[in-house]
């Protein structure tokens, strides 16, 4: 029993709902077909890359053959099949070299935590032609029928590109999701960012994912505009937002990574960032002009705040809360997290 036996490929990146134990990660596409964004430091030293078909199918028989051995060592230990550590153990004996393979412990947890779900990557997995993404969706579900849900990340500015019925064919075979980066719904932002598509196009491409019935989850970057374009990012993204309705809304607070060119407008003063407790205000203005039935969610470590009792402002909860009930819940923690190092009254010096 070799390493060759189990050769696939598992990518870097898949968003934190996805992430541990959750998803099954299967590579589609290598990196990302834009590549251009002023924000974003992934995939900048990598060329965007259609994977063939054959090679996908390849990657995935290779999975299974991993998920097939495992049992078979589970049946062997008289655990009737279960991918228990003991099997774990047992095949790591065998076959030593899984230690250093990219991708079995990320297959092993799966199959430990039920196998139910699977993240395609790499960055937009709709710039694939319809057919071999049908096809390869279709493999993926013949191959492992326990997975329930399937996501991907894509572009606005390729679904909106795509036919109604190719998008409709692509749900059916087995997409679930899509998480889409709107980052922004001002156009003037959009450009400094260089994402390659407008609110309008932000609009269209969300819209024709909910019709298709894909679940659609909206990712928006307060604090993106710095504070010279804070209002205007906050208005305009609700607006966008509020047209598309999407499923989910999730917060990535803006952070200016070093090698990219936002690193380097802040760096030269050109990028003023808004402190937190103006990123809060942004955020109780962009709140108060939502009009969704959306999950707003904020499931990632940069929202950071935290209330003058020392708590998270939020809850990182990946169904996060459900609007419109919890929108004054929203807002009422947006007011707590404001008065985080405010004196109390009668505090002298």
């Amino acid at each position: 029993m070799a390493i060759r036996d189990y050769n696939f490929e598992t990518g870097v990146y898949r968003p934190p709902s996805e992430g541990g134990s959750n998803s099954l990660l299967v590579r589609f596409t290598r990196n990302c077909p834009w590549n251009a964004c002023t924000f974003c430091a992934m995939y900048k030293t990598e060329k965007f890359q259609l994977r063939p078909l054959e090679e996908i199918k390849s990657d995935i028989n290779a999975m299974a053959a991993l998920a097939h051995d495992l049992k078979a060592e589970s049946i062997r230990l008289g655990t009737d099949g279960q991918v228990m550590l003991e099997a774990v153990r047992a095949l790591l004996h065998r076959c030593p070299g899984l230690d250093c393979h990219q991708g079995a412990d990320m297959l092993i947890q799966w199959l430990l935590s039920g196998g139910k779900t699977a993240f395609i990557q790499d960055g937009n997995s709709l710039i694939m032609p319809p057919r071999d993404l049908i096809d390869a969706l279709s493999h993926l579900k013949a191959t492992f029928p326990s997975i329930n849900r399937i996501t991907t990340y894509a572009r606005a500015r390729t679904l909106a590109q795509r036919s109604p019925e190719d998008l409709k064919a692509i749900r059916a075979a087995g997409l679930d999701r899509v998480h889409l980066g709107l980052e922004t719904g001002d156009d003037d932002l959009l450009k400094l960012i260089k994402k390659g598509v407008d609110a309008r196009g932000h609009i269209t491409g969300g819209q024709k994912a909910m019709a298709a019935g894909f679940q659609v989850s909206e990712y928006w970057m307060p604090g993106l505009g710095g504070k010279d374009m804070s209002e205007q990012h906050a208005l305009n993204t609700a607006r966008v937002l509020n047209e598309i309705n999407p499923h989910y809304i999730r917060s990535r607070p803006f952070r200016p990574f070093p090698g990219t060119p936002m690193y380097d407008q802040v760096r030269t003063g050109k990028l003023t960032l808004l402190a937190p407790k103006e990123q809060l205000l942004e955020l109780k203005l962009i709140i108060s002009a939502l009009e969704v039935t959306s999950k707003v969610c904020f499931d990632h470590a940069g929202n950071f705040w935290r209330t003058s009792n020392g708590d998270l402002v939020f809850r990182h909860a990946y169904e996060g809360y459900q609007f419109p009930g919890d929108k004054d819940l929203v807002l009422e923690r947006i007011s707590r997290g404001l008065t985080f190092g405010r004196k109390p009254r009668g505090f002298a010096l």
